[in-house]
Order: C-alpha cells, then structure tokens, then sequence
C-alpha cells in the first residue's frame, strides 16, 4: 500500500479492508469525493479492488491506478486488481457504472479460447469475458450495459459468426443481484433471460451447440455478499441435442472439454466431454 501510494501519487487511500462494492461507497464515497483518496479493499476471492469516481478522480486516473497496482500485487499472487468507477455526489446517489476494468494473471497454459483460434476459429467475448482471460484468445470484445444489452449483443454476434465461440458474461446476476442478496431483482434478471431464450433458439443453425451455465455460486438468499457454495448448472441445448440427464460432473473441466469436441479443436488436458 505504501508503494501504492508513492507511486500512484496519492495522499493516501480509503477503507483497505475486506467490504461489499456497494457498502463501501456508502461508507467512504463521500470522503473519497473530499479527499482525492481512492477506496481500495478486497472480496473472499483473489482480488484487489479500487473503487474512485469517474469525475472527481478520472476514469483514466483510475485504470492507470489499476496497472500500477497489478504489478505490486503480482509477487504476492492475487490474480486481479479490479477497477470498480462510480458516479453521484452523495450517498443517496452513489452508482457504479459499466466502465469497471478487470486486470488479470493470464492463463497458466493454453485454454480452449486459444485452441479455437489455432483452428482459425473466432472467439468473441461478449461482455467482461476478455478481461476475465486477461484478453488471450480473444478474437474481438463487444460490450453491453446490461443482461438485456449482452443478450442483444449475443443475438447480432449469432447472425455474423459461422464458426467459433460466442462467449457471454452476464454479470447482473452476479454483481447487481447475487452479491447483493437482491432476491426479486435476481428473479427479474431470470425472468428477463427466460423471455429471451427462445430468441436464441430461433437463430441456433442446425448444428449450433449452446451452454447457458455458471462459474461459482451466488445464492441472493444466502448471508453476506461473497461467493456461495451450491453447484452450477449445466444446461446444453441445439437443435441436434437430445433431451437426457447429464448427472453431476466430476469437474467444471467438462464444460470446456465438450465444447472443444463439438468443434473439432484439439482436446484438452482436463475434462471428460459430456455425451450429448
């Protein structure tokens, strides 16, 4: 924190504690407005966040912050800082907004993403999914503000790529609703994407293979704001796809083990495909 400071060129920094996103700006937003001091804290996962307004700090203040910051944590083995902006000028007002920036520890090996692209495949990230590969792999990114947005990113993507992977992070459900402990909200969000689901269905081509599933828990009914603990889903769909019970996974390995047989790219190191 000390190197932080020096080398960011900041009077000091605000909260470095364990905190929810959204409780931290309501508890030192105000004083990071006075201060210039950006609010720097961490989460039950291995991460290093740094929360500043987007006016009153700088955007690009905040992600030049963020770089200095990935280099110091690096030796310490956290494996993302993560740029957290806001807006509003008290607390009733305070909102983070969509320019958040994640800085990530690339992949310690070759992951389907880059065994997709040596088959001359494309892979577009569609919402924070480059940032969350620390952009290996990544053919190009498309952004969206929303669930909603992402899912009408999905839908233009679907109509212009004939061959690779459409990656999608809807991260509403986690960020706005499941860290939250936003139970109607989450429900809304699942209603919302249930009504969209068979828009994807009428643009999936014959042999279109689609996964709608989740990288950890987040139960908004659970205590707390941190990760919970339940299993995943694993829901596989297309046109060509028969109905059957997958069973529970002996790992998460599989998801990327049946989506790389499916196309034909050279298989993985870990996981057994599902038969579908």
């Amino acid at each position: 924190m000390t190197e932080l400071v020096s080398k960011g060129n900041l009077d000091g920094t605000l909260a470095n504690k364990h905190a929810s996103g959204t409780t931290v700006l309501q508890e030192f937003g105000e004083e990071h407005i006075n201060s210039g001091m950006p609010i720097c804290y961490t989460s039950g996962d291995s991460v290093f966040q740094i929360a500043a307004h987007e006016k009153h700090f700088g955007l690009e203040r905040l992600y030049s912050l963020c770089e200095i910051a990935k280099k110091l944590v690096d030796p310490l083995n956290i494996a993302r800082v993560i740029a957290r902006p806001f807006i509003g000028e008290n607390v009733q007002s305070f909102e983070r907004t969509s320019n958040r920036r994640d800085l990530t520890t690339p992949p310690i090996g070759k992951t389907l993403l880059d065994h997709i692209n040596s088959a001359n495949g494309s892979v577009v990230s569609i919402g924070k999914i480059s940032d969350i590969f620390a952009h290996q792999g990544i053919t190009y990114k498309v952004k969206g503000d929303s669930n909603m947005l992402l899912v009408d990113q999905l839908l233009d993507q679907m109509a212009k790529v004939k061959d690779g992977l459409l990656f999608v992070n809807l991260v509403d459900f986690d960020s706005k609703y499941g860290h939250r402990r936003d139970v109607p909200g989450y429900a809304h969000a699942l209603e919302q994407l249930d009504a969209r689901i068979p828009e994807i269905e009428a643009q999936l081509r014959s042999n279109d293979l689609a996964l709608i599933t989740a990288d950890h828990g987040c139960d908004p009914t659970w205590p707390g704001s941190d990760h919970t603990r339940e299993n995943v889903p694993v829901v596989f769909f297309g046109n060509n796809i028969k109905q059957h019970d997958l069973g529970k996974r002996s790992s998460f390995a599989d998801m990327g083990q049946t989506i790389a047989e499916h196309l034909g790219v050279e298989k993985l190191d870990y996981g057994n495909a599902c038969n579908l």
